[in-house]
């Protein structure tokens, strides 16, 4: 087959690598190809094998790319990437607080356990924060099409995302910045479709249960059940006809089994719902969106494809 000219790929990530599922697309003449998740393995390998192909890649990832401007506030350094590029692996910044008393803008992450009468206003106020919804970045926040995503450091329960942007920003993103990796962040460096050139890997940041509202995906009960998963197979169809995307025989089969009996079957569905976000927002059916803050474009960064704004929006206590 020809060489596509471009690629789309989306990882969904988890502090536990069995758990990094990613989907990969390419764009021919007639449309693009998605093929059935896989998982991750190395992601800095995984950038590179897709890279050599010569085509320009989007790479969504499902973990935070930005710091709360309540935090950024105090730093230093000009914006998210400098402080990302500037990280050693082995500070004290990615070890997780086991109580209120080891927490600091130093080692912000907590906790490492669940402790009683623990909550996020006295882990904001640790921080020395206002209140606890600066812990939050805005697109953070509950919108009309959502509901909240987990403040970037908390760690604890279901809905955490600290320990995944721990994994992905120590083991890979952080050293591969400071190596010169040919990578590309949005929102922080430009539009998405602007930034695509061959050799370069774009990465931005992934929101699924944002992206499957948008897709109009339709699910009846909890993804982690394969059968809920079978039945959405028809809506993620139509999506997919939508935005010209033929699945391979084995994404097929994947989309008629749901994705798996076993427990990597929700990321896998994740997988594939980021993966269509990203083709959507390349081909221009949704909008490469991001709100005129300098703090969002500087330091919080904000989800592809997100165009609705908070229902209550946070503070916004600090100039730019």
């Amino acid at each position: 087959m020809a060489r596509p000219s471009l690629i789309a790929a989306h990882a969904d990530w988890s502090l536990d690598p069995r758990k990094r599922q990613v989907s990969i697309a390419r764009r021919h003449a007639g449309g693009w190809v998605a093929e059935a998740p896989v998982p991750v393995g190395d992601p800095a390998a995984l950038a590179a094998r897709l890279l050599a192909e010569g085509a320009p890649l989007a790479l969504g990832l499902d973990l935070p790319l930005g710091l709360p401007r309540a935090f950024a506030a105090a730093r230093p350094e000009a914006g998210f990437l400098p402080f990302l590029r500037g990280l050693d692996s082995s500070a004290a910044f990615f070890s997780v607080a086991t109580d209120l008393a080891e927490v600091s803008p130093d080692r912000p992450f907590y906790p490492a356990r669940g402790l009683r009468g623990m909550t996020r206003a006295s882990h904001a106020a640790a921080l020395g924060f206002a209140g606890p919804a600066s812990l939050s970045r805005l697109c953070d926040l509950a919108t009309t099409e959502r509901p909240a995503g987990a403040p970037l450091f908390w760690t604890l329960g279901a809905n955490q995302t600290g320990k995944a942007a721990i994994s992905a920003w120590r083991d890979w993103l952080a050293p591969a910045l400071a190596a010169g990796a040919p990578y590309r962040f949005w929102p922080f460096e430009g539009g998405l479709r602007a930034l695509l050139a061959p050799g370069t890997a774009v990465l931005a940041e992934t929101y699924p249960a944002e992206a499957m509202r948008h897709l109009g995906v339709v699910l009846h009960g909890s993804k982690r059940v394969p059968e809920a998963r079978r039945a959405a197979e028809p809506s993620l169809r139509l999506a997919m006809g939508r935005l010209h995307v033929a699945p391979a025989p084995a994404l097929v089969a994947a989309l008629q089994s749901g994705f798996g009996a076993d427990a990597l079957g929700e990321d896998r569905f994740d997988s594939l719902l980021g993966l269509l976000c990203v083709i959507g927002v390349l081909d221009g059916t949704r909008p490469d969106t991001v709100p005129d803050d300098p703090w969002v474009r500087r330091w919080e960064g904000w989800v592809l494809g997100q165009d609705a704004v908070p229902v209550h929006p946070a503070p916004l206590p600090f100039s730019p």
